[in-house]
């Protein structure tokens, strides 16, 4: 019902819009309520009622068949118009509002009696707290002008990030890369910079950027592409390419250590990709934040450095390996379009924290990040085991789940159909916070995200144990 009235509310306030500026001037014979409907994407019914309120204004006059006319447009809109307060608007803002379960797992999982199973993230335990002191100590010493950055973030530290991603095999100039607040805030600049509201944005079918709105809502249509387990299956992608002009497509992808999935796409998969999308003439999107955490042999090369067009923009990020909290990634791409986005960069935020572009910095430069590196595989190692153990303990009978080779996840499948909301009710009255799979998948599905990252070895022990025991009363 809110959401109803917010919409009527919105079309009522455009109509007015266009009276009140003569858009709509008297005797303007309005689109019939069928074309309304299509136009505003609601039912006749809402066009119904805007069409009742408008009339009761003053404002347009339904006569029979001819149609409904406008019949004023200046001291009847003014009398209309009531006092509004900010609650009035509160559905009526273009982003759209999280999905109710991605609201109870973001207010729920601050809360420490909760068991957090789906987590990505790290804990706090594995955070290298005396190698972060020595470096805010450094920093601190070193530090004279903590001011604004330029457009594309520190020098300095986009130096350290070419060198950085050097040993990927991508070769990119300091004046190509682009400092921004983590890669959502990189997602919401190409969103707002460099897609139309008539793109169409394809992603493996589950994606983590399913469970955002970022794209969505902008008015950027998005599309699910089937995946193996190679990654995103290019004879489906093929398959829902649009014909004509009728959408813009491009490709988000998460190749290395998917997520939510885990898999990893081999190298033969990322030429054959790199192929498709350079013939299809396919801007891509490579979002590689999990890179670092390969946890039996390192990940094959990133599609950007298979880039020979500039068709890939790259993300990359410290937030899943470092610290969430510094907010720090990176966008790679030909330098116009890293201009174009550090130019609307500097509009919403004026450049991220010089502080934490100091700290990231000298993490790179000093050679700490790369030990820490070593360690922090290590400690995911053994969470890795110590889940897959469990799984084995407690699930055998009811999921299948993968293994994965690195990042965070394992994508466990239930053996029969559960209601995910059910599900996570029943999992949050015994405080264990869960990351169905329906978020971020285009179609309802039988899988959950589970992170062997964030919960303690004793968490991941009770939490398993007492979802299993969940499972078994359904």
């Amino acid at each position: 019902m809110i959401q109803k009235r917010g919409k009527t509310q919105t079309i009522l306030a455009d109509i007015k819009l266009k009276i009140k500026t003569g858009t709509w001037h008297v005797n303007f014979l309005m689109p019939t309520q069928r074309a309304l409907a299509e136009h505003y994407s609601v039912n006749r019914s809402t066009i119904v009622e805007v069409i009742d309120q408008l009339q009761a204004d003053g404002l347009v006059e339904t006569r029979g068949r001819q149609g409904t006319f406008v019949v004023n447009q200046t001291w009847s809109l003014l009398a209309s118009e009531q006092p509004k307060h900010w609650g009035q608007f509160v559905d009526t803002g273009f982003h759209q509002a999280n999905q109710p379960i991605i609201q109870s797992i973001n207010q729920l999982e601050f809360d420490e009696r909760y068991i957090r199973l789906g987590t990505g993230e790290l804990s706090p335990s594995l955070y290298p707290k005396d190698a972060m002191n020595r470096i805010l100590t450094d920093v601190g010493l070193n530090t004279d002008n903590l001011g604004y950055e330029c457009p594309k973030g520190s020098l300095a530290l986009r130096q350290a990030i070419s060198q950085q991603v050097a040993k990927y095999g991508i070769e990119a100039s300091a004046e190509s890369i682009l400092i921004v607040s983590g890669s959502l805030q990189a997602m919401q600049l190409i969103s707002i910079g460099l897609m139309s509201s008539d793109a169409l944005l394809l992603t493996e079918s589950p994606s983590y950027v399913k469970s955002l709105n970022t794209f969505q809502s902008v008015g950027i249509e998005l599309q699910g592409v089937a995946m193996d387990d190679s990654g995103i299956d290019l004879k489906a992608l093929l398959n829902q390419l649009p014909t004509g002009k009728s959408k813009m497509p491009y490709l988000y992808t998460i190749p290395t250590f998917h997520n939510p999935t885990g898999v990893l796409m081999p190298e033969n998969r990322r030429q054959e990709l790199m192929t498709f999308c350079n013939h299809y003439k396919l801007p891509l999107i490579e979002d590689d934040a999990y890179r670092e955490l390969w946890l039996d042999s390192p990940a094959p090369p990133p599609l950007k450095a298979m880039d020979t067009q500039g068709n890939v923009l790259y993300l990359g990020t410290v937030s899943k390996s470092l610290a969430a909290g510094l907010r720090i990634g990176w966008v790679i791409g030909p330098e116009p379009v890293i201009d174009r986005l550090g130019d609307i960069k500097m509009q919403l935020d004026y450049g991220a924290s010089s502080i934490s572009q100091n700290i990231v910095t000298e993490w790179l430069n000093s050679g700490a990040y790369d030990s820490y590196l070593v360690t922090l595989r290590e400690a995911l190692r053994v969470r890795r085991a110590l889940t897959l153990t469990l799984l084995e303990t407690h699930f055998k009978d009811l999921a299948t789940w993968n293994s994965p080779t690195g990042g965070f996840y394992i994508w466990l499948r239930l053996n029969k159909s559960v209601s995910a909301a059910q599900l996570f009710k029943k999992a949050v009255a015994e405080f264990i916070l869960l990351n169905p799979g329906d978020i971020y998948d285009y179609e309802k599905n039988q899988y959950l995200r589970i992170s062997y990252a964030y919960a303690s070895h004793e968490q991941l022990t009770i939490g398993l144990r007492t979802l299993s025991e969940i499972l078994h009363s359904f």
